[in-house]
């Protein structure tokens, strides 16, 4: 007992200093490169007579993903952000572009292939109660990836699934419960305990505290800092709230309607944001200091991915936008050293 208490209260304390090394000096960990995911449209007789339309769900998306880094990917519900972290790992394959783990194209690999990178990238679920079998007890969850990996013997998967549960702050018996006989927040940290149990490279995590508790979401992610340092993980981080990303994340990137339209250094993104729907979006963060943001609200709701906008997928609803918007895409490209943006204004 004493030991998941003390595992709480580091969750309660935990800070971590900011990912600082250079990324020009090294090659990233995982890179996509003009990632697209389109999903067909059928009518009421579904395949019969062919589909009457694609959703663009992610249009042309690229970013890198640095080793020991955090990298938050933030916009709002219908953004694409969860499809590209599911992308990333085939839970839904990409229609085009490429995904590299360690210069590995692993978007065309076959299903036998994937499974040994996919011990390496493992994916936090928003709904930890979805993802979790309800008729199976935590102590076979947690085991069942060491089986299909075969990783370690029979008595040493045992004490792992233990070992797990401590690192996570839950207690050994916990492995014979399950997951209705727990909390949401408890939940989340089975969520975390079967995605860290292989020993993963980089962790996918979306909007894991999302549903949770203001005080329980805190010490999440303070135990994900924690997590991180420990388990040396890098990260991309999917979050609706840009006020919780900016706690967990070196990097940035900010996505509207299938695109990333602004990405930067989280200081050099809350100091100077570049691009409209950033600022709108800063905006509305509350704000107690004395340097407070003049409000921007945007007009309408984000359009259906069904039949996004010509040229600039953000000119429905920005207050600056000109024809040049509706004609042209403005290209993601670099205004200052790691700080990009896709605005013809800028």
């Amino acid at each position: 007992m004493q030991k998941g208490l003390e595992a709480e209260q580091l969750d309660n304390q935990v800070h971590v200093e900011p990912f600082t090394e250079s990324m020009n000096q090294r090659d990233p960990l995982l890179d996509v490169v003009s990632l697209e995911k389109k999903f067909p449209v059928y009518g009421a007789f579904g395949k019969l007579f062919g589909s009457k339309g694609q959703v663009h769900a992610v249009t042309d998306v690229s970013f890198s993903l640095y080793e020991g880094e955090t990298y938050g990917l933030v916009g709002e519900s219908g953004s694409g952000k969860s499809t590209t972290g599911r992308a990333l790992l085939g839970l839904s394959p990409a229609t085009s572009g490429e995904v590299r783990y360690r210069g590995q194209d692993i978007t065309h690999l076959s299903e036998r292939e994937l499974r040994s990178i996919r011990k390496e990238i493992q994916f936090v679920f928003q709904d930890p109660y979805a993802s979790l079998n309800p008729r199976k007890r935590i102590g076979d969850i947690l085991r069942e990836p060491l089986d299909i990996h075969q990783i370690g013997s029979s008595s040493e998967r045992i004490e792992q699934v233990y070992q797990m549960l401590k690192t996570v702050g839950l207690q050994p018996e916990h492995a014979y419960r399950y997951s209705h006989e727990f909390s949401g927040g408890q939940r989340q940290r089975l969520g975390l305990a079967r995605a860290l149990i292989l020993n993963p490279q980089i962790l996918i995590c979306d909007e894991p505290v999302s549903a949770l508790d203001v005080s329980i979401q805190s010490q999440i992610l303070n135990m994900l800092k924690r997590l991180q340092r420990e388990f040396q993980l890098t990260m991309l981080f999917i979050t609706h709230d840009i006020s919780v990303v900016r706690h967990i994340s070196d990097r940035i990137g900010i996505m509207y309607l299938g695109r990333i339209v602004e990405e930067a250094h989280t200081d050099e993104l809350f100091a100077n944001p570049l691009h409209p729907y950033t600022k709108a979006l800063l905006s509305s963060v509350p704000n107690l200091s004395r340097r407070m943001r003049e409000r921007i609200v945007l007009k309408g709701e984000i359009p259906s991915p069904l039949e996004p906008p010509s040229g600039c997928v953000f000119r429905t609803r920005c207050p600056i936008a000109t024809e040049q918007c509706a004609q042209e895409i403005p290209k993601l490209r670099e205004i200052r050293s790691g700080h990009k943006t896709a605005c013809h204004f800028v």
